[in-house]
């Protein structure tokens, strides 16, 4: 196995001449060059015992020899063995690392790299082994917790290991306590640099982990079968973030004792959050608070963290709460449409941008706007206070002053939050995704239902597509004959319409069915891929009949209750119908008559109702 691995080559050692002052005395050195490349030669890792265990292998303590022409060295190492990859993979995986791995060498929040091997035919990432981590400090304090200011400290230093780490492309995938490492001077090193996130597209051995890549207590809601509920973001590694955060509050690992279905069941379909305890300064309670939000995109950045845990090691708890600079709770600045202070604050307005008044988030635009669409001329106001804009609208004599959390930038005729249709399809994810950003030079970054990270590109790779919104009802588009997820069918074999119940950040449409009715635990949700639904709504039905079928997919005791409604008329008018016969016998009953007379009665009403149609 390891002889099929691609090793990159290694730079020979070369001579060179030393001038020390004299001309005539120059002294010959042999100089070995630094490490470049990241391939360990397998028969210098020495294994000694199996140290740790986690979801994508196992930790070993080794020993790394390094030698050269002048140089004997061993080093201490951990060795993380990754579970079994197929052969063909193995090559995929060590390219991806050799391009990071000098990156990640520049990095001091990050654990040092040795370099990668194939030993026993699994991939094996040498690193420098750190006596203990934040997980160990724990284990051996009292409650299984931390202090608040050993967590203040140890956040802040997590949240820029995280920024290192973010600012070469990666995203870790696994955040937790055991893998923040402690040095020998007590900082946090992020112990595990994204192995994760190397792994995506690559087919793992183990089906259930083929669906999720992380630890599952520490997991965000799009970790889950990413493809499908992503994508994974920056804000990913903010969830896992503030679930490491409150461990270290509580002592206790969210979700314990639970499995892993369980774990998804409460956090993907009841959208439950781990409790975050009371007691912390407000500004650090309301950015924990906000690492769980359900959509990545209310989260806040891991900038946000590092500026909240920072400033709020100076605070002081008195009789009369927390005080000190990061004691002041961020004042909310949403706009009451969805969004949270974390989304407004991710982008910020300068003068010349056009803008237009924010639509609300997964909702229908208002037809009326205060702004529908200008150029900002102005700014008023600072980060600790309503900031508004000035914008000039043309057809206005005088700008608007309008409060900045209102207002959306529109560069290149998109916004952040759009339907986007690429205009170039592809058969690996479907076209019709949600804008996730778009830079003032043209770059955008969308989710697409199908990837697992977003994609990245430029503005005019994109068009406008049609926008969807929660409540609103859809049906699978006539030319589709086997849709990506599965959809129900009425009782006749047609498709059935449904309303739109949630809307996932990559553009994935969360379905329910009221038209229909379900029994015990047959699913009544479904999943549906935006470029294979259309709208539907009474404007779209052109007859009697089909507006009546929209009618009834608002609830499915719509149709019983139109048949009840026809047989309670029915039995109505029948017995309205009796009592009108019954009256016209009485009427011409004469007194006394015996029950031959009013036989005789009723042979005259049907021989005057028979001369009648004649």
């Amino acid at each position: 196995m390891p002889q099929r691995i691609k090793a990159p080559k290694q730079v020979p050692s070369f001579e060179y001449e030393l001038f020390e002052g004299d001309p005539d005395l120059l002294r010959t050195v042999v100089a070995t060059p630094t490490q470049t490349a990241p391939w360990i030669d397998p028969s210098s890792l020495k294994l000694k015992h199996r140290i740790g265990r986690g979801p994508f292998g196992d930790i070993w303590l080794a020993t790394h020899h390094q030698s050269g022409f002048d140089f004997q060295e061993y080093h201490e190492v951990a060795v993380k063995m990754l579970h079994p990859l197929k052969q063909e993979h193995m090559q995929k995986f060590i390219d991806k690392f050799e391009k990071l791995f000098l990156k990640c060498r520049e990095l001091p929040g990050v654990c040092w790299l040795h370099g990668v091997s194939v030993v026993n035919g699994k991939i094996s990432i040498a690193m420098r082994f750190y006596e203990g981590s934040v997980g160990d400090q724990m284990a051996q304090s009292k409650g299984g917790k931390l202090s608040l200011p050993d967590i203040l400290r140890y956040g802040s230093q997590l949240a820029k290991g995280l920024i290192q780490l973010h600012s070469i492309g990666l995203l870790v995938l696994n955040m937790k306590p055991s893998n923040f490492l402690i040095s020998d001077h007590d900082q946090l090193v992020l112990g595990d640099f994204g192995i994760p996130y190397l792994l995506l597209g690559i087919p793992l051995s183990d089906s259930d982990m083929a669906l999720r890549l992380g630890t599952p207590n520490y997991m965000a809601p799009e970790q889950w079968d990413p493809e499908v509920r992503g994508p994974l973001s920056l804000e990913t590694d903010v969830w896992g973030f503030g679930c490491s955060v409150v461990e270290m509050l509580t002592g206790v690992q969210p979700w314990f004792g639970k499995s892993s279905e369980e774990i998804y069941h409460s956090v993907v379909v009841r959208k439950e959050k781990p409790h975050v305890p009371s007691g912390l300064p407000p500004a650090v309670e309301h950015v924990i608070n906000g690492c769980f939000e359900y959509d990545l995109r209310n989260r806040p950045l891991v900038s946000d963290l590092l500026l909240v845990f920072e400033s709020s090691q100076h605070a002081i708890h008195g009789d009369g709460g927390w005080v000190g600079l990061g004691s002041r709770p961020i004042k909310e600045k949403s706009v009451g449409n969805g969004y949270t202070t974390w989304y407004l604050s991710k982008d910020h307005l300068q003068v010349g941008d056009t803008v237009r008044s924010r639509s609300p988030l997964n909702a229908r635009r208002p037809h009326t706007v205060d702004v529908r669409e200008g150029t900002i001329v102005g700014l008023d106001g600072d980060a600790d206070k309503n900031s508004f804009a000035l914008v000039k609208v043309p057809g206005m004599h005088n700008a608007l002053r309008v409060q900045e959390s209102t207002l959306e930038r529109v560069t290149f005729g998109f916004a952040v939050g759009d339907w986007v249709r690429l205009k170039q399809e592809t058969n690996t994810h479907s076209p019709v995704g949600i804008l996730h950003a778009v830079q003032r030079n043209g770059a955008v970054s969308v989710g697409f239902l199908g990837l697992e990270t977003l994609w990245v590109g430029k503005a005019y790779q994109l068009q406008m597509a049609e926008p969807y919104y929660v409540g609103q009802f859809v049906r699978l588009k006539p030319n589709v004959v086997t849709p990506r997820f599965e959809w129900p069918r009425k009782s006749g074999g047609t498709w059935c319409s449904g309303r739109i119940s949630e809307i996932l950040p990559n553009g994935c449409l969360v379905v329910e069915f009221p038209g229909r009715f379900v029994l015990g635990n047959e699913p009544n949700s479904f999943l549906a891929d935006p470029n294979e639904v259309e709208s539907v709504s009474f404007d779209t039905c052109p007859g009697i009949v089909e507006k009546y079928h929209h009618v009834e997919d608002f609830h499915w005791a719509v149709r019983p209750l139109a048949i009840a409604f026809g047989l309670f008329t029915a039995m109505k008018l029948t017995i309205s119908m009796g009592r009108g016969i019954s009256a016209r016998l009485k009427k011409n009953r004469p007194n006394g008559q015996d029950s031959g007379g009013r036989k005789s009665g009723w042979r005259r009403i049907f021989r005057d109702a028979s001369s009648t149609t004649k």
